[in-house]
């Protein structure tokens, strides 16, 4: 499959906790579970995922270096790293492809520190409070960026 077909689905920090962390919050799903919809949406839209997910922020930068030339988008949930990471957005600007951010709970309703995102700014677009349905909106909208 070509590289541009290509969308790299990156969760951050805490993501691997879904399904036991606070599912009043955040659902009921885990993270394995919402990978497999993500997947099966994928194959419908005709275009290849790899999805990876990490607590560490050196990681998840390194993983956006390294789509350069390797994916055509990114759907991201950096998690905490959203209101925090100067270094994920410095890293999404510096590649050049075109990200979606995405957010399982709504965080403009939650805490003031959550209401702000690094990554908005520099993100095509930003999901947020859909549950699983934000990531599979923010694939759809990364398709359409390809």
């Amino acid at each position: 499959m070509a590289k541009k077909k290509k969308i790299l689905v990156l969760h951050g920090p805490n993501l691997n906790l879904l399904g036991r962390r606070q599912p009043e919050i955040y659902g009921r799903l885990t993270l394995e579970q919402i990978n497999q919809r993500i997947r099966e949406l994928a194959r419908e839209l005709g275009v290849e995922v790899e999805t990876r997910q990490s607590n560490n922020e050196g990681e998840l930068v390194s993983w956006v270096h390294e789509a350069s030339g390797r994916f055509g988008a990114i759907v991201i949930n950096a998690g905490a790293y959203t209101h925090s990471s100067v270094a994920l957005r410095d890293a999404l600007v510096a590649v050049g492809l075109p990200a979606v951010e995405v957010h399982i709970s709504n965080i403009y309703k939650r805490e003031e520190f959550r209401r702000r995102s690094t990554i908005a700014e520099v993100a095509v677009g930003q999901i947020t409070g859909f549950g699983v349905h934000s990531y599979l909106l923010g694939l759809r909208a990364a398709v359409e960026c390809l």
